[in-house]
């Protein structure tokens, strides 16, 4: 079943190894097939991922994007190394989300840290 996706007047979206950026108007269409997907709202770049969960969603993100988890698996196990020996009561959420990468459920993965970056901004706060 494709995935109908609605992209607002300028917004950018990557498709697997593509950035498409929409036009003045607004425009949706359907995407057939299995290459990765992200809207332009779920993106992070090196200059934004500056926190430790941002760090660890961009590695992730990167493995998704580039369907390579051993290229980045040293990274992402030394970021949540650090992340758990700071904030100890995230183990138990890295660990489903390890869970989920280890299975190649790497979307699902990005899903799963989105609500941990809300937690780490009030947490900073």
């Amino acid at each position: 079943m494709p995935l109908r996706v609605e992209l607002k007047p300028g917004e950018r979206i990557i498709i697997g190894q593509s950035v498409i950026t929409n036009s003045e108007t607004r425009t949706a269409f359907l995407i057939d097939g299995d290459a990765p997907i992200l809207r332009e709202k779920d993106i992070l770049t090196a200059e934004t991922a500056n926190t430790p969960v941002k760090r660890i969603y961009l590695c992730v993100q990167m493995m998704y994007l580039e369907n390579d988890i051993p290229a980045y698996q040293e990274l992402y196990l030394g970021f949540i190394k650090d992340l758990i020996e700071a904030v100890p009561s995230y183990r138990d959420p890295i660990g489903e989300i390890s869970k989920l990468i280890l299975s190649g459920q790497l979307y699902k993965a990005l899903r799963e840290l989105r609500p941990l970056i809300k937690r780490e901004e009030e947490l900073l706060r």
